[in-house]
């Protein structure tokens, strides 16, 4: 069975720094591209960053780059996203997925974990 759980959330003041976690199971990194997914209230979900373990491949949305990095623990079946100097307009629930490609489309995610909420204080 796969199995996708985030975790790492919190409330964090502007300018500071989180690392969010993505512990999988029932697959390996081979198999999926794992990706990060934002969603703030009232708006569609978003795809911040995914990353192809095994094509050494990762992705950026336009808003993450510069103060996202995403990176895979092949021993530890988890995927990180370390966010630094975070912004309010940071402050979602932020999901981890796994999918067929890193395209930028939620189409492309074919199972997902529970989110963990980031919240970001000015």
């Amino acid at each position: 069975e796969v199995q996708l759980q985030a975790s790492g959330g919190g409330l964090v003041q502007a300018g500071g720094s989180l690392r969010l976690s993505c512990a999988f199971s029932g697959f390996t990194l081979d198999d999926y591209a794992i990706g990060w997914v934002r969603q703030a209230p009232g708006q569609e979900r978003e795809e911040v960053s995914c990353i192809v373990t095994s094509e050494h491949i990762t992705y950026y949305a336009d808003s993450a780059k510069g103060r996202f990095t995403i990176s895979s623990d092949n021993a530890k079946n988890t995927v990180y996203l370390q966010i630094n100097r975070l912004k309010p307009e940071d402050t979602a629930v932020y999901y981890c997925g796994a999918a067929i490609k890193c395209s930028g489309w939620l189409v492309d995610y074919k199972h997902w974990g529970q989110g963990t909420q980031v919240t970001v204080s000015s």
